[in-house]
This record gives C-alpha cells, sequence and structure tokens, in this order.
C-alpha cells in the first residue's frame, strides 16, 4: 500500500479536529447551553459514516424515553426481516375448505389503499372460509401506554386481523333542510359511518362549544355521539377488537359471507401447514412512508408484530424484540429498553449512538434512494414545518411525547457529505415548537458548513 505523506496526514487531522470543533460549538449554542434547555436532559450524537466517526456526541451513551423515534427502529426491522413485500393473508387449501392465517397487515381495507389483493382473492373464491386466531398471543393495548387515551384516533388497537384500521370514521354533515316543520326548523344533520356498524350507539347532549364528537365505552363497542354545529365534521374512533372478534364481524359484513374460526380442538393437517402460501398486500415501503411521514402508531405497531409473526410465528412483540436485539440489531452501542413498536410507552429507553447505529446500518442495508422515499424531508409529513430551505437536505423522524421532543435521521450537507444524528431532549418544560426551531437552525448549520 502506498504510504500517505506526513504532510497530508497532518492536514487531515486538523482538518478533521477543525470540524469536529465547529460542531461542538454548533451544538452548545443552537441547543446544548440555550437557557429553553437549562433544566432539560439532552442527548445528541452526530456521526460521519464516510470518516467512520463520530463528529460530536453529548450525553450520547445515556437512556432517554424516544416518543415515536421508536418508529426507527421498527422500520429498519421490517425492512430488514419482510423483505420488500407486506404478507397479506396466509392460507391453506384443505380441499373442502380455505383455512386462513392472519399475518397483521395493517392495510387490509384500509381507506388509504385502494388495491386489496386479499380480499380478491377471498371474493373469488366459493370454498367456505374459516380462519384461525391461534398465533395470537398479546394485547390489544401495548404497555405502558396511556390508558385513557384509548379513544383517541392516534391509539387504534392491536389485532391479529386488523380491518379498516381498527378506526370507525364518524362523519356529521348538515344541510337546509327541504321541508321544515316550522321557521326555525332549518337545518337537517346528518352522522353516519364509515364502515356501517350495528353496534349501539347513543346521543348525548350538545357540546357548549358546539363541536362534533364521538367516545367508545372503554371496553365494548358502543359509541356516544354529541352532535355539533359544524356544517361537516370527522371523529375518527378506535374500536375494541377483542382478539380477531371485531375484525372478523366486519369482515364478514364487508365480504357478505361467512367467515368461521376454525374450532380449537381441531387440528391442523401437517400437510396443510407445508403447504400454506402467503399472499402478499402490496409493497412494504407504501405502508413505512405513511408510518413514518404522518409518524402513524396503528402501522408501526402492525408492522412490529408482523415482523414478529414472520420471524417466530407468534403475534408476540416481547418475543419478536428479544430475537432481534439478539441477531439483527446485537451491535447497538447501548442495549435498549424497547417494548413496543410506536412509541407510545414510556417504557422505552434509547440512547442517541442506538439511534445512529441503526440509521447507519440503515443506510448500509438499503442505501439512500430507499431511505429518502420512506423518511419525510422538510416541507413534508411531520417535517411540513421546518424550512423550505432543507427539502432534500434532511431526512428524519420526530417524536413527541409530554416532556419529550426527539429527532433522528440523516443530514446531506452543502458539500455532498450525509451525516447520521439524534437528537434526544427529555424533561423539558416549554412548547415542543420552541425546541424544534432550535433542532433546526443546528441542523441547518450542519447542511451550509459541513
Amino acid at each position: 500500500m502506498k504510504k500517505v505523506p506526513y504532510t497530508i496526514l497532518f492536514a487531515l487531522t486538523l482538518f478533521s479536529c477543525s470540524v469536529q470543533r465547529q460542531v461542538k460549538r454548533s451544538a452548545h449554542e443552537s441547543l446544548i447551553d440555550d437557557p429553553l434547555l437549562q433544566y432539560a436532559h439532552v442527548g445528541l450524537s452526530v456521526y460521519d459514516p464516510a470518516a467512520g466517526k463520530y463528529l460530536f456526541n453529548h450525553q450520547a451513551e445515556k437512556y432517554f424515553v424516544p416518543a415515536s423515534n421508536t418508529k426507527i427502529i421498527t422500520c429498519y426491522a421490517a425492512m430488514k426481516h419482510l423483505g420488500t413485500q407486506m404478507p397479506g393473508m396466509g392460507w391453506a387449501d384443505l380441499d373442502t375448505a380455505i383455512l386462513l392465517f392472519p399475518t397483521g397487515d395493517p392495510t387490509f381495507l384500509h381507506p388509504d389503499f385502494m388495491n386489496q389483493p386479499v380480499m380478491d382473492f377471498l371474493r373469488g373464491t366459493n370454498k367456505p372460509l374459516y380462519i384461525s386466531d391461534r398465533s395470537w398471543m398479546t394485547t390489544s393495548l401495548g404497555s405502558g401506554w396511556s390508558w385513557d387515551d384509548y379513544s383517541e384516533y392516534y391509539m387504534a388497537e392491536r389485532s391479529p386481523l386488523p380491518v379498516y384500521g381498527n378506526i370507525i370514521r364518524w362523519k356529521q354533515s348538515a344541510g337546509r333542510k327541504e321541508h321544515p316543520n316550522h321557521p326555525g326548523d332549518t337545518v337537517d344533520v346528518f352522522i353516519y359511518s364509515e364502515p356501517e356498524i350495528n353496534w349501539p350507539v347513543d346521543f348525548s347532549a350538545p357540546d357548549p362549544d358546539g363541536r362534533f364528537n364521538v367516545k367508545r365505552d372503554r371496553d365494548k363497542n358502543r359509541f356516544v355521539i354529541t352532535e355539533g354545529r359544524e356544517r361537516s365534521a370527522i371523529r375518527d374512533v378506535p374500536f375494541s377488537t377483542n382478539g380477531l372478534s371485531a375484525g372478523l364481524s366486519l369482515l364478514r359484513d364487508t365480504l357478505h359471507r361467512s367467515v368461521s374460526v376454525w374450532p380449537e380442538d381441531a387440528g391442523i393437517r401437517h400437510s396443510a401447514m407445508r403447504a400454506r402460501i402467503t399472499l402478499p398486500s402490496g409493497p412494504l415501503d407504501s405502508m413505512l412512508r405513511p408510518m413514518m411521514h404522518r409518524s402513524d402508531n396503528f402501522f408501526a405497531e402492525q408492522a412490529l408484530l408482523m415482523t414478529g409473526n414472520h420471524m417466530t410465528g407468534r403475534f408476540r412483540e416481547d418475543e419478536a424484540i428479544d430475537s432481534m436485539l439478539r441477531t439483527s440489531l446485537a451491535g447497538m452501542p447501548q442495549k435498549p429498553r424497547w417494548v413496543d413498536g410506536s412509541g407510545l410507552s414510556r417504557y422505552n429507553l434509547f440512547s442517541p449512538m442506538d439511534f445512529v447505529w441503526v440509521l447507519d446500518r440503515m443506510r448500509e442495508d438499503f442505501g439512500m434512494d430507499r431511505i429518502m422515499n420512506i423518511f419525510p424531508t422538510p416541507g413534508t409529513g411531520t417535517l411540513k414545518s421546518y424550512g423550505a430551505d432543507l427539502s432534500g437536505r434532511i431526512f428524519a423522524k420526530t417524536g413527541t411525547l409530554s416532556g419529550v421532543v426527539a429527532l433522528s435521521g440523516f443530514v446531506h450537507t452543502r458539500k455532498g457529505k450525509w451525516l447520521v444524528f439524534s437528537i434526544l431532549v427529555n424533561n423539558h418544560r416549554r412548547q415542543p415548537q420552541e425546541l424544534r426551531n432550535r433542532m433546526e437552525a443546528f441542523l441547518k448549520d450542519l447542511v451550509e458548513r459541513h
């Protein structure tokens, strides 16, 4: 190997030290020493893959609650283990019937996914349909979730057979009444659901502020509707999945035919199991992109369960997580506490260096072209508020919980370098947007200077 002259090595060393000093100065000015973060915990890591070295670390080895940055880990796990196609439905031909094995695919009958290969398959067979739920071994809500948010759109329940995003979309529309009964009787109000349901519905007294609202009972599918004064309003409410039960009921209504649960005391022939086929439902990235762009908790939870079911044959996130931490994620600098797919749980604990490690593995394994198609950039998704001048320069995932703001991803500098970064802030008492503005200033400096 030809030796590099000492003078060149010395110059490169000086340049590297200069870059590190610049990053350190910018980090302290924009984030670490800012009075807004005086009482918060801040972790920051910036890594240069081309040089194979960290440009700056501040408390980067310490554990933080990452909020939705957890979706980065889930995204990598799905990309690593599921390939390029989502497993839509497993099935086996029993000669006299079709036995279905749900995969946890969150796009099944989801209104954002018009192409439905699984539904086309089910409609195309005349044989009796049975479905097995023996692989479902977890709960509808994750460990450490805020239980009182059960009726909010962002906490749709997990299930082996998701349908319609495990959400009932309630709509209110108002129009001028054609045949009023008295002078003041001028408005017709219509309230309906998508999909249509036959579950119990009650009405409450009008809201003092005139807002349309729908709440669900804690443990059953009984909905309470509050009529609003809006001309048009939508409210998405998760339904109680009860394992396979609710999804199967809605599937029967949509399919207009019977689908029976395979009896627990009935065995499944080994020949049928060996002949089982998994029908793909579409490109994996068509689900990962909205998962990362809008920080979709439901997609993330189902992505983790799909990955676990693919790896172990069972829907158990703890088994899937343990298996991945021992294999594809074994090299993480600090072994994390990882409990769910979305980051809704405050039990999750990761370090900034963990996220940098996973992001760099993602870059090496799948390339930046695929990553740029999945991650949002300023002006899109959860980075919509970031400056348009940074579009195509930053690709990152946000994370927000009460007291938590996080941002981890990639920076493409003006000089053409890719940098990997993670910023985790815990226990702050400020408005999240104020902290996001500081993060944006730091990243803009990385883009312009390096």
